[in-house]
């Protein structure tokens, strides 16, 4: 018996230009001053659903399914201020907690159990926590602490709407956009 592929995938929001590129410079400046690259593997990105395994001969499925999703959901916005971290291993572009977001969360969650048996929505049974990271697992603790020591304190503020969900598809060892889904009531899908 063949044994079918499985990719893997997760869900997200990518911000747009020009906060994707200074999420993507951060990224740079992390690998270039504290050694920690890893972040670099996927684009800048909130994650709204976890990473998962699904057949490749089904991802039509998985992508129609998305549409159906995204056709019902409304535009939000989103703020980032300030830094955050995971200590001691992880720092991020902190995205301020909305009910408009964990309610899209949750639903998205919701909908893949429902509609496509996925139940890993929820990482180590952790509360939804939004952020852009931008320096990863890889950051070693003594980078760690210097790293922290410089942005602790720094600022950033901004904002941007959420008008679509991003499918992410891990393709040697890098997490790239496969396929967005626009929100039926965005100016985009309009076009």
């Amino acid at each position: 018996m063949v044994t079918p592929i499985k990719n893997r995938y997760f869900i997200g929001i990518v911000p747009p230009a020009p906060l994707f590129e200074q999420a993507r410079e951060l990224k740079h400046y992390f690998r270039d001053h504290f050694q920690s690259k890893a972040s670099l593997n996927s684009p800048p990105h909130v994650t709204i659903h976890m990473p998962f395994e699904w057949k490749a001969e089904k991802e039509t499925e998985l992508v129609s399914a998305l549409h159906r999703f995204a056709s019902g959901q409304p535009t939000i916005k989103i703020v980032l201020k300030d830094f955050s971290c995971f200590a001691p291993r992880v720092i991020f572009i902190n995205v301020v907690r909305s009910k408009e977001l964990s309610d899209m969360q949750r639903s998205i969650r919701l909908f893949c159990k429902k509609e496509l048996g996925l139940f890993n929505a929820d990482y180590k049974d952790l509360p939804f926590h939004p952020h852009i990271t931008v320096a990863f697992r890889d950051l070693k603790k003594s980078m760690f602490t210097q790293a922290w020591e410089e942005f602790k304190n720094k600022k950033i503020e901004a904002d941007f709407l959420v008008d679509r969900i991003t499918l992410l598809k891990h393709v040697e060892r890098k997490w790239m956009v496969e396929k967005e889904f626009m929100f039926v009531n965005s100016p985009s899908a309009k076009d």
